[in-house]
């Protein structure tokens, strides 16, 4: 059965991130630091900012999913590959405080998986980057998305599978026959998918054809689904259907979706939960 699923208020004013301004400044000072060696430490990064090293963890995880940065193993160094698109740069930032705890929620479910398909998106690979040892260690990871694939294969001992295709630059994906005949081939427990809109009757879509067919066969091949979208997307039927609702199991997105939609969300059998 559907329904949803809200925290208390205390563990959601727990979960909230520091100012936005404060955020930006941390940021704009580790990427200052990288500017003038090739690493810096999370326990530095703490001292400097008077941060507990998981806050300073935390904002390391966001830079990384924004292409940002690349985390290794006790901080963070420069982006050793592709820089980011600035149309994936520019969704990033779009409702980034909320994607962050959506991720953070996201992550939580993916405890007791051993295969895991990351979709395409920033939110997606918000998720990835929220991911912590354990899990990192025991998940194999089967991703078309380059930021996650940047972002695992700097993991001390990722179980890794780069699915290749044609290159979007602008959702840093890879596409078409390549990449659907790699996931057709490979099954998951779960898979984490994105969307910029979700409804009752539209179902999940995406304005490309091309990434809409990936995230068919990533549903078609995972026992589980789960999607992550922030209000924004809520209600919305964009230009090509992925799935119907009714192939999803689990949204996750935030308070600020429209109450009506989430209702008739939950009544189709989704589970949703209100971060």
């Amino acid at each position: 059965m559907g329904g949803v699923v809200t925290q208390s208020s205390s563990a959601r004013e727990s979960e909230l991130s520091p100012p936005r301004l404060r955020t930006r400044e941390r940021r704009a000072r580790v990427l200052e630091l990288l500017d003038g060696k090739e690493f810096v430490s999370v326990k530095e990064l703490a001292d400097e900012f008077g941060l507990t090293e998981m806050s300073v963890r935390r904002d390391l995880n966001a830079m990384v999913a924004e292409g940002l940065i690349t985390r290794v193993r006790g901080g963070a160094g420069r982006p050793a590959h592709t820089p980011t698109s600035r149309q994936y740069a520019e969704a990033a930032q779009r409702n980034a405080e909320a994607k962050f705890k959506i991720a953070r929620r996201a992550a939580a479910l993916l405890d007791h998986a051993s295969v895991v398909f990351f979709y395409s998106g920033s939110t997606v690979a918000r998720v990835a980057a929220s991911l912590d040892a354990s899990a990192q260690t025991s998940l194999t990871v089967v991703t078309n998305s380059l930021p996650i694939i940047d972002d695992v294969s700097a993991w001390s001992d990722p179980h890794l599978v780069a699915v290749g295709g044609l290159y979007l630059p602008a959702y840093m994906a890879f596409v078409g026959p390549q990449a659907l005949a790699a996931f057709e081939g490979v099954s998951a427990d779960v898979a984490v998918l994105g969307c910029d809109g979700l409804s009752a009757d539209g179902g999940l879509t995406t304005p490309h054809q091309l990434v809409a067919e990936v995230g068919a066969t990533i549903v078609r091949r995972a026992t589980r689904k789960v999607v992550v979208a922030d209000s924004s997307k809520v209600g919305r039927r964009g230009f090509t259907p992925i799935a119907p609702i009714e192939d999803i199991d689990v949204l996750v997105t935030d308070d600020g979706a429209d109450p009506a939609e989430v209702a008739r969300l939950s009544d189709t059998g989704l589970e949703v939960i209100v971060v």
